[in-house]
Formats: structure tokens, sequence, C-alpha cells
């Protein structure tokens, strides 16, 4: 009977790149995840990392916040997609392993994207309206001559 592990009696190592690819994905899947769970609370602030970050995202803390809160769905699914590749990664073979952290990385940033993308069009649709006349620039309509530019 051959010795356990193969010839010689040495069990076989786990390939180290293995493990790495592992723990980098569930490292993303935990702050990609915990991202998504305050944007849904509605805890993230603006801030110049995480979230949904466009201009009308930015334009205030209730734009932020609602932009966030409808991309925070697809941020967990993305989280979750994630965690399956470090779990894939583990317990499949070598080809295998690299074929799901491929499409599962790769499932993921389309999952993000595609979340934030919606939640941008949200934001852009909620702008407030631009108010005609006067505005606040000059202070009163009195004013509204001085604010023009001169010809």
């Amino acid at each position: 009977m051959p010795p356990p592990g193969g010839p010689g009696g040495h069990a076989r190592a786990y390939p180290g790149r293995v493990l790495i690819v592992a723990c980098l994905l569930f490292v993303l899947a935990v702050a990609v995840g915990a991202v998504g769970v305050a944007a849904l609370t509605g805890k993230l602030s603006r801030n110049r990392w995480a979230g949904v970050r466009t201009a009308d995202s930015l334009r205030d803390d209730e734009a932020f916040a609602l932009t966030n809160k409808v991309a925070a769905p697809s941020m967990l699914g993305a989280a979750v997609l994630l965690a399956v590749g470090g779990v894939a990664s583990l317990t499949l073979p070598v080809v295998g392993g690299v074929i799901a952290v491929i499409v599962t990385v790769v499932a993921a940033a389309l999952t993000a994207g595609a979340g934030g993308s919606i939640a941008a069009r949200v934001a852009a649709a909620t702008k407030p309206a631009e108010s005609e006349g006067c505005g606040s620039s000059c202070g009163a309509c009195s004013l509204k001559g001085m604010c023009e530019p001169t010809a």
C-alpha cells in the first residue's frame, strides 16, 4: 500500500496562490457588502471612496443617500458573487477554480456597474428644476439687470 499523500509519504501542499486569491475575494466581498449594507440602511455618508459618485449624486446628502439606496441591492449581489468566487477557488480543481474566479469577478463587476448605472440615472432624474427669472445670485429681482452681462 503506497504512503498517504503521494510518493515518498509527503502530503501535497495546497497552492498558496489559490489561497491568496480566495482571501482577496473574501476581503473584497466583505468590503463591497459593508458598503452595500451601509447604503441600504442610509448610513453611507458622502465621501471620497465608497458609493455611487456622480455629479448628480454628490449634489447634496439626500441625492447621495437615494442614489446609493438604489444601487445597494446590486452591491450586495456583487458581494455574494465575490464570496462564491472565493469558495470556488478553494474547492474546485485548478482549471475550474480559475474559470470560476474569472467568471464571478466579471459577473460581480457587471452587477455592481449595472446597479450604479441605474442609480446614476435616478440621481439625474431627481435633479431639482432650475428656476427661471431672478434666481438667488443677486438677491432680488430689482437687481436682475445688474447680473446680466453687458454688451
